[in-house]
């Protein structure tokens, strides 16, 4: 390939960048002779310190560099694909989803608390008449506990599951949270825990959440990369890193997703899984309070993804869901 020069957009936090840079060291090692350089655009999401639920979910984090795309201004947007709206702007394209993380979301203790989870066994933790165990999952957290997410969908699954903790909103960057949890404004976070891990903060990951306990966001864990669709270049050089399984995973979701008319202001969750030539998919839509959820699965060939999605989101309106989300 000829020396050409793509500019990827991205926003300015330092997961953000991490993405961005994740991208441009595998598009240089796939496709000699490019030269990228990665711009930083702020998006509404980054600018606004409201929660997501005031602020409007869809595209708080996507729309300046879908703009900047359509603008020429940039070649590549580089996203998490949890943020990004099922439904995007005419001449725009997905033209790769990368290998995916893990998807599920973490429970964050303060530091010595987290370090005492992560390293003594639970019943070691324990002893007659000591202080009670450090919590190993969502059902040990103890009564009365704050914990701080910014996700309905997080909030109505663990109101849900546990209804005696007290939830408080939570913005910033991951640093920031993880901060306001050591300085004792929070008793636990729940955060994703790729995001943690692309960080290197795999370490405060107290405990990893089982889906059987809360389903993630669709597309969690996963990063996608966006072009015009008329590119051929960018189209050619970024399709290189579409990972086939995650692609067909997430394809599936956002099928589910879109069935719903949902975003990641709702409290709609999805998680698909792709053994051989199947794919699972379960999914889950919730009140915002957690007093009421609907929770099905469904499995189909992997040759159509987005009929599968569709398929279980018809299954839970007609449960239901649309009652729930309006509720």
């Amino acid at each position: 390939m000829s020396s050409e020069v793509l500019r990827i957009g991205s926003r300015g936090s330092r997961l953000a960048l991490w993405q961005a840079e994740q991208a441009k060291d595998r598009l240089l090692a796939l496709n000699p002779g490019l030269l990228i350089e990665i711009q930083i655009i702020k998006t509404t999401g980054d600018v606004k310190p409201d929660p997501l639920s005031v602020i409007g979910g869809k595209g708080v984090f996507t729309k300046e560099l879908e703009e900047s795309l359509l603008d020429k201004r940039i070649d590549i947007a580089v996203h998490s694909l949890k943020d990004l709206p099922t439904i995007i702007p005419d001449g725009l394209s997905i033209s790769a989803i990368c290998e995916r993380e893990d998807p599920r979301d973490a429970l964050i203790l303060p530091w010595d608390r987290g370090r005492l989870a992560r390293t003594a066994a639970q019943d070691a933790l324990k002893p007659a008449g000591g202080p009670p165990a450090v919590p190993g999952s969502l059902r040990e957290l103890p009564t009365g506990s704050v914990v701080g997410t910014s996700s309905q969908r997080r909030l109505a699954q663990l109101k849900a599951l546990r209804s005696d903790v007290t939830v408080k909103d939570l913005r910033g960057n991951v640093d920031t949270r993880v901060r306001k949890l050591d300085e004792g404004q929070y008793d636990a976070l729940i955060l994703a825990s790729a995001g943690l891990i692309r960080l290197g903060l795999r370490g405060r990951i107290s405990a990893s959440i089982d889906t059987t306990e809360m389903l993630p966001a669709v597309g969690q864990g996963a990063i996608a990369i966006e072009t015009r669709a008329d590119d051929e270049i960018a189209v050619t050089a970024t399709s290189k890193l579409n990972h086939r399984e995650t692609a067909l995973a997430c394809r599936a979701e956002r099928a589910f997703l879109r069935g719903l008319g949902g975003g990641c202001q709702f409290p709609i969750a999805a998680h698909a899984v792709v053994e051989g030539e199947l794919l699972n998919l379960e999914g889950l839509v919730a009140k915002p309070d957690g007093s009421a959820f609907i929770r099905e699965q469904l499995s189909g060939k992997i040759d159509h993804p987005e009929d599968i999605g569709s398929a279980l989101a018809e299954r839970l309106l007609e449960r239901g869901a649309g009652a729930l989300l309006n509720g």
